[in-house]
Order: C-alpha cells, then sequence, then structure tokens
C-alpha cells in the first residue's frame, strides 16, 4: 500500500509547515495508537485566507475550501509530531464546526470539503467518522475548524 506521503506528493499536495500554538496547548498528539489534532483553522500561506459566517459573509463553496485548507493544516501538524506520515494508517474521525449564520443548516455539506479531500487522496484509508457542528463564532472570525484523528499501524520512529 502506499503511504500517505506518497499519494500528497502524487496528487501535487504540498503540507502546510504549522505555526507555533498561540494559547497552552501542543498541535498534536499520539496517544493508544492514534493522533489527535488541535482545532486547525484555514491558514493559507501564513494567513487566515477566509474569515466570517458561512450563509452570511461566506458561501457553501467558500466554507468547503476552508474545510479543506484546514484538514491539510491537521495533516501537516501530525507530519510535524510524527516526523512523517509513514506511521498512518487510516483516518479515524473528523469533527467540524462551522461558524454559520443563524438560520444556515448545510454545515454537513461544509465539512464535507474536508471528509471528500480525505476521502480523494486516501481512498479507503480516508475514510472516516464525523461531526458536522454550527456554532456562532470561532477563533479569529474563522468560518471552520477541524480537529483529526488518525490511526497509527506503521512502524515507530
Amino acid at each position: 500500500m502506499e503511504d500517505w506521503e506518497t499519494r500528497l506528493r502524487r496528487a501535487g499536495i504540498e503540507l502546510p509547515e504549522p505555526g507555533r500554538p498561540v494559547g497552552a496547548y501542543v498541535p498534536a498528539l499520539e496517544a493508544g495508537g492514534l493522533v489527535y489534532t488541535s482545532g486547525q483553522l484555514p491558514w493559507v500561506a501564513g494567513r487566515l485566507a477566509w474569515t466570517g459566517r458561512v450563509g452570511e459573509q461566506l458561501s457553501v463553496g467558500e466554507g468547503r475550501e476552508a474545510a479543506r485548507a484546514c484538514v491539510l493544516n491537521a495533516l501537516g501538524v501530525v507530519r510535524q509530531a510524527l516526523g512523517g506520515l509513514g506511521r498512518v494508517s487510516r483516518a479515524v474521525r473528523v469533527v467540524g464546526y462551522v461558524q454559520a449564520a443563524p438560520a444556515f443548516h448545510d454545515h454537513a455539506q461544509v465539512v464535507n470539503g474536508a471528509s471528500e479531500l480525505l476521502l480523494e487522496l486516501f481512498g479507503e484509508q480516508g475514510a472516516h467518522v464525523r461531526s458536522a457542528v454550527g456554532v456562532a463564532s470561532l477563533p479569529l472570525d474563522a468560518p471552520v475548524e477541524l480537529e483529526l484523528v488518525l490511526a497509527l499501524g506503521g512502524p515507530a520512529r
């Protein structure tokens, strides 16, 4: 089976270098055969690429793109924490928070941006359980925040 790093390269995707935490937490933590990420915002090239509420300032499509950026940032912090993605065997869980207008109900469509990217890149190993939650606000006025849980199965470093 092709590893995750190879699949990303083949897809032409370069994971971003993670920024430093802005609070009292770690970006990723390995425990019990899993790696968990802290919530990731849609940073692109060192800046928050989208702000505002989905359904007000942003469309569902823009929210989906923000969710894709979040999952790439999550994979970047996992790569940094593990020294690579070679030990990752599969996606387990995605939790997506969508800063949404009060009457907005398409949270799942927004978080699909992340889920579909995982499936596109990693096939069956990208399939996961998921929650898509609407919230009134997120840090820095981000439209999406995403947490990722991955299973480890490769050789330990």
